[in-house]
Formats: C-alpha cells, structure tokens, sequence
C-alpha cells in the first residue's frame, strides 16, 4: 500500500490514482530572480524522491513550472515583480535574468541528482491560457476591477481555506496577512491580473482584455498546471510556505473556474532552517550549492543529508551535520566498492534480497520515509547473512531511489605520492590554515599550483590533483 500524507486531509492516505496507466503530479518550481537556495533544493529533493517511487509502480507524468514572471515581492499583491526587481539589481534585462538564474537552477538540480520533470512549463510561454482561465473566472462573477488589476473575491468561493483550516483561515480574515487595501472587498482576494504603471514600461508585459500587464503569480500555476495534466491533478506539490496563501489560492480560483475538485493529494515538504530561523533570499540569509562546492562539499553529500530527516520535518542545518553527512557516504561507498570487487559488480536476486528490496519499498511507499530505507540500505551492506552478490542485487533497488553515485562510485585510482616539495608547501598551508593567517594560506595555494598542483579545502582537509 503507497501512502502519503495528505495536507488537505491531514492525515496519511492511501494513493489511489485516477487512472493507474496515467499518474499527473504537478510540483512548483523556482522564481528565476536568483539563486536558490539549498532549503529550495530540499523541496526538489523530497519531490525527486516521490518521483522516483511513483516511476516504481505507474507511468508518472511530472510537469514543474518556472516562474519568470508575475511573483511579486509581497503576498499582499503590491510591490515590485521579482524578475523586474532582479533586472533593476544586476543591470540586466529581467529576460535575461530569468535565462541565466533558470540555467543556473537546472546546473544544481541535476548536481542534486533529481530526475528531470516530464514537462517543464515556463510562466511567460503560457499567458494565453492564464488569461483565458481569468476570463472564464470573470464570466462566472468571481471577479472584480480595481485601479492595479482584476481581483478574485475570495467571499464568492464557500470552500476558501479549507486547505489551511478554520483556525489559520480566522487569522487571514482579520488581516493578519496584509493590510486591507482601500479597493480590496476582502484580506484574502487577490491579483490574477496586474496592470502595468502608468508612469513606467514595464520590461515584461502583455495586452490583455482588461488593458496591458502581466498574471499574478497564482493564476500562473492553476493555468498550466490543468492545461498539461486536466482538471484534477492527482498530487501538486510544493514548500510548506505555499500552502497558506499560494496553493490556497490555486484551489480557489481552479475549482471556481472547473467545478471540479483541483487535487487529490496535496504534499509539502518542511523548511530548512538556520539556527536563526528559516533560509530566506528575501532576507539575505541563504546558502546556494556553489557555497557549499567552495566550502569541498560534493552536492551529492547535501542530498545524503537531506535523505536523512523525514520531508515533513524541519532540518536545521550547520556545517557540522554536513562533515557528517560527507563523512557517512564516504563511507557508505567504500563499503559498496568493496562489494562490488568481491562480486565482480554480478547480482544475485534471491529470495533474500527480495525481503530486503520489499523493505526498501515498503519505506519509501509509507510516505517517504527516506531515513528507514537509508538505514536499510546500511543494514544491507553491513550484514552477514547477504553474499556480496545479493547486496550488489539490493543496492541496485536501493540507488534507483537514493541516488547518491553509489554504484558508479566502485574504484579509486591509486594517487601517485606527491613530490616532497609539494608535501612541505602543504604542511606550511594547513599550519597557517590552522592559526588563520588567510594571506599567507593564499600565498601558499599560488606556490603550489606552479609546482604543478591544485589543492582543494574539504572537510577532511586539503586535497590535491596534478593540474
């Protein structure tokens, strides 16, 4: 039985698939204003892993959208769009912006190893059927005209936060989330149409027939996300942070327009956080995947990391949990090379390793519980009971799911004994490391690469390669 846990039930389903040859999940993907940030990636993270359990048993269709347009900086529908704000940042084009932050994105999403979507859905190349979705929204009453947009009147929709609750749906109804605007009926409504200014040429806008702007950031999602998967999705994924306000509003404005239910299954992964509270680009308190590389972590220790906590627990991150996370699956593949020597990398699938696989499965279909099937996986290589072959048979199950280059990761190439000039260049390198005479360490670095060698800082400390 697959379970999962369902925010709009709040509580563990079973999954039952509209039509089990067809699976549709739908996950919200990156604003291409900036880098993301490795609490983003975890949520990619989390959707990789239900991806990859879905392919197990159905044909899974995956579509994520990218965000280029349309995201304003404020839940309250006001403020600057992110990509324009993007542009005014870095003196580009927000075209440009959103090309080279989604370039960057996909760079450290496949770093991650998370498989690709089926369908990858850009907001920009989807205005006509936002429109036509605001449209049909607007002939059925559920619409009004103020001087920035055209709104939705969240009072017309009787089933409007039923995905937060009654509790969290007071808070909002009495402006806890944003101040009430003078031409706002309700706290809650919001844009599904922004007119451009009057005073400035906005870089992206479009005609429409209410006047030129641009989608609001929700109708964005509901519009591609029934043009590529129908009416009702099966799963929609996303942060914990969208379920408030942003997926909230998708209900709303996708089942006024359908009179269908807009999903089955709802599932939100939890923050990242600092010990000073949550990752936040908006706040300026962010770690990107290129900050960890610099740092000598592999991104593939990032995942293993987020492997370890449930996706529908916070994860506190530190550097330290990183040392340890690089340290496991260092380990874990030493083990897995020294299996696949003794085997010849040939499995054997017996009845034994059936067990093992169908707990593997089990875990991961009990909604995702990642860290018992990474636990699993070294209970597995670690037992006596298995011969190498059967645990070269289980792992291949295992890193259909975990991908973490275990099975690739089978020789080391055996590293020729550094010139004892290079030795001595090192050892003066690590002491000034060690008493933080940064300048020096640098200095150091330069003598060493016109020795012939670049050395790299890492958690175990400096590596080096002939260059």
């Amino acid at each position: 039985m697959f379970r999962l846990y369902n925010t709009a039930s709040r509580k563990k389903d079973e999954f039952v698939a509209q039509d089990p040859a067809r699976v549709t999940m739908y996950c919200c993907g990156p604003t291409v204003y900036n880098f993301a940030h490795i609490g983003n990636l975890r949520t990619y993270i989390f959707e990789d892993l239900l991806a990859r359990t879905l392919r197990k048993r159905y044909n899974l269709v995956h579509v994520m959208n990218v965000t280029d347009v349309g995201h304003l900086v404020s839940d309250a529908d006001d403020g600057e769009d992110k990509m324009e704000l993007g542009a005014a940042r870095e003196g580009k084009s927000a075209w440009d912006i959103a090309k080279f932050y989604e370039q960057k994105f996909w760079q450290d999403y496949d770093a991650l190893h998370c498989s690709r979507p089926t369908i990858v859905s850009r907001a920009t190349e989807h205005i006509e059927p936002m429109i036509a979705l605001v449209k049909t929204l607007e002939e059925k009453g559920y619409t009004y005209r103020t001087s920035d947009g055209i709104y939705y009147d969240t009072s017309k929709f009787p089933r409007y936060g039923a995905l937060v609750g009654s509790a969290h749906l007071a808070g909002l109804q009495e402006g806890a989330r944003v101040e009430m605007s003078g031409e706002k009926r309700n706290p809650t409504d919001f844009a599904l149409w922004k007119f451009s200014p009057r005073d400035k040429k906005r870089q992206m806008e479009w005609d429409s027939p209410w006047g030129v702007g641009f989608p609001g950031w929700h109708i964005e999602c509901s519009a591609m996300a029934m043009k590529y998967l129908g009416n009702t999705l099966d799963i929609h994924c996303g942060g914990i942070d969208h379920v408030m306000i942003h997926h909230t509003n998708e209900i709303a404005q996708s089942e006024a327009a359908t009179g269908q239910k807009y999903v089955n299954y709802w599932v939100h992964g939890e923050f990242l956080i600092l010990r000073s509270g949550k990752m936040s680009k908006s706040g300026g308190t962010f770690v990107t995947l290129d900050v960890l590389r610099e740092k000598g972590y592999e991104p593939l220790a990032y995942r293993y990391l987020c492997l370890g906590a449930h996706y529908r627990t916070q994860l506190e991150f530190s550097y330290e949990s990183m040392d340890s996370a690089s340290k496991s699956l260092k380990n874990l593949r030493t083990l897995v090379r020294q299996i696949a020597e003794a085997c010849a990398r040939t499995p054997q699938n017996t009845s034994r390793v059936q067990e093992w696989q169908a707990q593997f499965t089990a875990a991961m279909e009990d909604d995702l519980n990642a860290p018992k099937a990474l636990a699993l996986t070294w209970e597995a290589v670690r037992s006596t009971q298995l011969s190498a072959a059967e645990k070269w048979a289980f792992l291949q199950t295992a890193e259909d799911i975990l991908s973490l280059d275990l099975l690739q990761v089978v020789s080391q190439p055996e590293q020729p004994e550094l010139p004892a000039e290079v030795q001595d260049l090192l050892a003066q390198r690590a002491a000034a490391r060690q008493a933080k005479d940064w300048k020096k360490s640098d200095e150091l670095r330069d003598a060493i690469a016109r020795a012939g060698y670049l050395v790299k800082d890492t958690p175990h400390g400096q590596e080096t390669e002939k260059k």
